[in-house]
């Protein structure tokens, strides 16, 4: 039988549940994150055993305990430098990253920054809360200045990092934000992440309802979200509102909100890009309460060598170059450049 003949498996999202117990706080929303990984794993035809999720430290990080595929519970900030060796040791797995803002931006800051340069092809959803919240309430990152907390009891002084932004900076060739309570958008997002090759990141904002509650309830309720978010459809105009009567204009390199009527019509504002990545970072410097938050794709451009495929490209040349060189174990051992010392 060919592998064209063999049938794709046919999951539900119950066959990625594992048989452990889920612990995180009720009402976290780590449960939905959840919940839409596996509705978006179960929809892909793709079998079990070609997945694997890594994480680091924090409250994300129970991720890989709770899918029924491969996975690994790393150290704080290294899932990154895990997640890179995986995908050498087995270029055919489907590698996820999935940990906090805390975990990926701080301690483990510089090992996302370059994974993402390197384009390795996996998945890091970084599911973002602006706060610590298995240690207990610390400021991270992603929190706001003057936030307040046990570590800040006067009020943070550190400017927060725009994670998208720092994405788009190293070179990130598919980059895009949802909410922890759009299961439908997580679902959407996943599937073409999974697609893509290279590196995708996609930012969750979480809420962390004990130490952190209502942080983005700005763009989550139903009552406010229309009117602070605008979702990013590929070849349309930015459109939001809760009556869908404001858009997005682009104005000597700014991008503006603009009311329509009154001399403006959908013909003068921002037609989304997604291939274009001056248009991508523009849109990661949109921010509440100025401008409503882009949810979808920022981002998305196909075919940049991947780091996995550089790496086995390099290997097959060197066997190739060594073979046609006919190498000893003498010549491998001391190299081209060999000198006496008398």
């Amino acid at each position: 039988m060919t592998t064209a003949n063999i049938p794709l498996p046919s999951y539900t999202p119950r066959d990625f549940a594992s048989d452990q117990d889920v612990r995180w706080c009720p009402g976290c929303g780590d449960y939905a994150v959840l919940t839409g990984v596996r509705k978006a794993l179960a929809g892909l035809g793709i079998p079990r055993e070609k997945f694997v999720f890594i994480s680091g430290i924090g409250c994300a990080a129970r991720f890989p305990y709770y899918m029924n595929t491969y996975g690994l519970h790393t150290i704080h900030g290294r899932a990154p430098a895990v997640a890179t060796g995986v995908k050498l040791a087995n270029p055919d797995l489907h590698v996820f990253i999935v940990s906090g803002d805390g975990d990926l931006l701080s301690i483990g800051g510089n090992h996302t920054i370059h994974a993402i340069r390197r384009n390795v092809d996996m998945t890091i959803i970084l599911l973002n809360n602006r706060i610590y919240g298995l240690t207990k309430g610390q400021y991270s990152p992603t929190s706001e200045v003057g936030k307040v907390t046990k570590s800040t009891p006067m009020g943070s002084l550190d400017f927060p990092m725009n994670p998208l932004a720092v994405a788009a900076a190293a070179g990130c060739q598919f980059i895009a934000r949802t909410l922890d309570v759009d299961v439908k958008m997580l679902e959407t997002l996943i599937a073409r992440a999974v697609a893509h090759k290279g590196t995708s990141i996609i930012e969750v904002y979480q809420d962390c309802n004990i130490f952190n509650h209502g942080s983005f309830f700005y763009a989550s309720q139903k009552e406010t979200r229309e009117a602070n978010t605008v979702t990013l459809e590929h070849g349309k105009p930015l459109i939001f509102g809760p009556d869908r009567d404001r858009g997005i204009r682009i104005k000597g390199g700014t991008l503006t909100s603009a009311r329509l009527g009154d001399g403006v019509d959908e013909s003068d504002l921002l037609v989304h890009d997604e291939t274009d990545p001056n248009l991508a970072f523009l849109l990661t410097q949109m921010a509440h309460p100025a401008l409503p938050e882009p949810m979808g794709v920022l981002f998305a451009r196909p075919g940049a060598a991947t780091y996995d495929e550089l790496v086995f490209s390099q290997i097959a040349q060197a066997k190739m170059k060594s073979a046609c060189k006919g190498d000893t174990l003498e010549h491998l051992l001391h190299g081209d450049e060999t000198w006496v010392v008398e």
